[in-house]
């Protein structure tokens, strides 16, 4: 077993644990009032819901089409849904090489799709560990309490550390080495195997393979993943919503503040299953009082059917549909030599 799948199962332990702690000091689930709650739900629902998931994965793979040339936003969304179901049924790195032989079969160069993923990942950790800073602003504006949320100032601090190294990096080849030069030493304290050479010249490279599309791309890759936060924060209420709990009892704003504090915590495997759904929960309890919370458990039962199944479904149909026009591409070029 490799050390980045241990390193996952041991994530996956941690988040439980937390996940125990955190469900002790919200109270006692009612499961029979949960049963009850997931009574709520009526047919049409599902359609519904799964309709705006594919909105949300649309959104979140949309920044790889804008790094990498040759790739279309159907393209970008089939190659992330394969990447997610390889990188939930088999450890690292299957998942990159999976997505590298699909941007080799577009005729996609192999170093301009593994710097353009790269940067999509560099994008995404950004609005991820920057989503408490909207949390704070709805705080402000609602006067909720800080509380333990000040925490949550690491998050932001790594959000904008990313982005400055991300825009060092891109501005010149002298600054990309120097970057690369600096990360590998810190890098060879904890691994000292690391060349902090070859990482710079690393850095150079992949400033040359996304620099001609960095000032385009990036601030629409931003805007992409933000409206992706807010289709999958759309999907949580609509969720909460099907299953009983009416914005009489808890408000949108109150759900958003939750899910945006928690999300950072998709770091963990499995997009932090139990950790963020406990800290949402925790959220709502909170807002809403004890007698909401059997409706909230509900609600993201149904949340994480369809944002965890959901991709795995769509990631099996995507890859099936490549092999199919692979093989058939692969086919017609033989018989034509």
């Amino acid at each position: 077993m490799s050390r980045r799948w241990l390193i996952r199962l041991g994530l996956l332990a941690v988040a439980l644990v937390v996940t125990y702690v955190v469900v002790q000091l919200v109270g006692k689930v009612d499961w029979a009032e949960v049963r009850s709650s997931l009574g709520h739900l009526d047919w049409w629902q599902a359609p519904v819901l799964f309709a705006v998931l594919v909105g949300r994965q649309v959104l979140n793979a949309l920044p790889l089409s804008l790094y990498i040339p040759g790739v279309s936003p159907l393209r970008a969304t089939q190659n992330d849904q394969v990447a997610i179901l390889m990188s939930t049924v088999a450890p690292p790195p299957s998942d990159i090489a999976l997505r590298m032989a699909m941007f080799s079969s577009w005729g996609v160069p192999v170093a301009k799709g593994m710097a353009g993923t790269i940067m999509n990942t560099l994008t995404f950790y950004i609005v991820r560990f920057g989503a408490p800073a909207v949390g704070f602003v709805l705080l402000a504006i609602t006067g909720g309490e800080l509380g333990y949320r000040l925490a949550d100032l690491l998050s932001i601090a790594i959000s904008v550390g990313i982005l400055v190294g991300v825009l060092l990096v891109v501005r010149s080849d002298a600054l990309a080495r120097t970057v690369g030069t600096k990360a590998g030493r810190v890098a060879r304290r904890v691994r000292r195997t690391v060349d902090p050479a070859s990482w710079a010249e690393a850095c150079v490279r992949f400033r040359g393979d996304v620099a001609s599309r960095f000032h385009r791309g990036f601030p629409r890759s931003l805007l992409a993943l933000a409206a992706m936060l807010l289709v999958d924060l759309a999907l949580l209420v609509m969720c909460l919503r099907f299953v009983g709990l009416s914005a009489a009892e808890v408000g949108a704003v109150h759900i958003a503040i939750a899910y945006l504090f928690a999300y950072p915590f998709t770091i963990f495997p499995f997009s932090g299953i139990g950790i963020v759904d406990a800290l949402i929960l925790a959220g709502i309890v909170a807002a809403a009082g004890v007698e909401a919370e059997a409706a909230a458990v509900a609600g993201l039962v149904v949340w994480r059917v369809f944002t965890i199944g959901g991709p795995l479904a769509l990631g099996a149909v995507s890859l099936a549909a490549w092999r199919r026009t692979s093989s058939t591409a692969e086919a017609g070029s033989g018989s034509a030599s």
